[in-house]
């Protein structure tokens, strides 16, 4: 007898363009994750690191420790990137500057975001491993403040305070790695953290207030809308004025802080020139405007970079 033949089953079409991208694809949509074309974001957290690293090595610290500060830099940005975007993803995509974002969209689903920023957070561990005790233990605390941040924009009308100790870690980072040795223990972390760290710390905080509300400035009314609390919000009409006032301190601070350091006259330049780009940034947002808001934003790490840059000559020149 011959067998039947039974027709073989329809498979439905396939959608190729809701299947998940591979390779060069997915490393783009990593990429996007990560903010890799906006450097700006791992720039504001570089300068002033680095500005505390030629302080704590009283000039050149040497290749081993610039590698180590650039490169984990980028990865707890990217890491933190990671981190805000999986807890944002709900207000995200009703916020027209965010809405694009591959978790928001869907194009990268939470788990997957959350497993590349801890790969990218070990891998700056790795780094911090090769440096001193009090860097290991003070590492764990920058960890615990980067992964607080967004969720501190729930509970706290000013969560940029949150950010800025998150933004600054990498000063006291950076003294314990270059003045740390391998004795553990808070004690260990004292002596090799001197009080000026932590006063710069402080110091840079209001920095990143002044930056981070010109950021949220961008996006007050839809933050507004979907109950977002920022320090835009929180300041209202005294905005401006409180984002000049934040410029002020910081410099007034970190000034104070670099003399009492002994840095002198070039590092008193490099104050001078970012203290005439604050002024500049006056102009870009005594209206308000999104666009004028932003571009103060954007080019903030090149106020950052003056510090840095007169501190580094001072130091070169004694």
């Amino acid at each position: 007898m011959f067998a039947v033949k039974r027709p073989l089953p329809i498979m439905p079409p396939v959608n190729v363009s809701a299947l998940p991208p591979r390779g060069a694809a997915r490393l783009g949509l990593y990429l996007d994750l990560i903010r890799w074309d906006r450097p700006a974001g791992w720039l504001l957290l570089l300068w002033p690191t680095l500005s505390a690293l030629w302080i704590a090595a009283d000039g050149w610290p040497g290749w081993h420790l610039l590698l180590v500060f650039v490169a984990g830099t980028v990865l707890m940005r990217s890491a933190g990137c990671c981190v805000n975007d999986v807890a944002d993803r709900e207000f995200d995509r009703h916020v027209k500057r965010t809405a694009q974002r591959p978790v928001t969209r869907g194009a990268v689903s939470p788990r997957e975001a959350l497993a590349v920023g801890a790969v990218l957070a070990l891998l700056a561990f790795g780094l911090v491993l090769t440096t001193s005790a009090p860097a290991i233990l003070l590492s764990f605390a920058a960890l615990a403040v980067t992964l607080l941040y967004p969720y501190a924009k729930r509970v706290l009308s000013m969560p940029q305070a949150v950010l800025g100790v998150a933004f600054s870690f990498g000063i006291p980072m950076a003294f314990a790695a270059a003045q740390g040795g391998r004795e553990w223990g808070l004690q260990a972390v004292a002596d090799a953290v001197p009080w000026q760290a932590w006063a710069l710390l402080v110091a840079n905080l209001f920095w990143v207030l002044a930056y981070d509300t010109e950021y949220a400035m961008v996006d007050r009314d839809d933050d507004l809308r979907i109950g977002m609390k920022t320090s835009a919000i929180t300041l209202g009409r005294f905005d401006v004025a409180a984002v000049m006032g934040f410029y002020a301190v910081h410099l007034l601070a970190w000034g104070w802080l670099g003399r009492s350091l002994g840095l002198g006259g070039w590092f008193l330049a490099g104050l001078g020139v970012a203290a005439a780009q604050a002024a500049w940034h006056y102009t870009l947002i005594r209206d308000r405007s999104r666009e004028g808001c932003f571009r103060a934003f954007r080019a903030n790490h090149w106020l950052g970079f003056a510090v840095f840059a007169g501190t580094a000559i001072d130091l070169a020149l004694r």
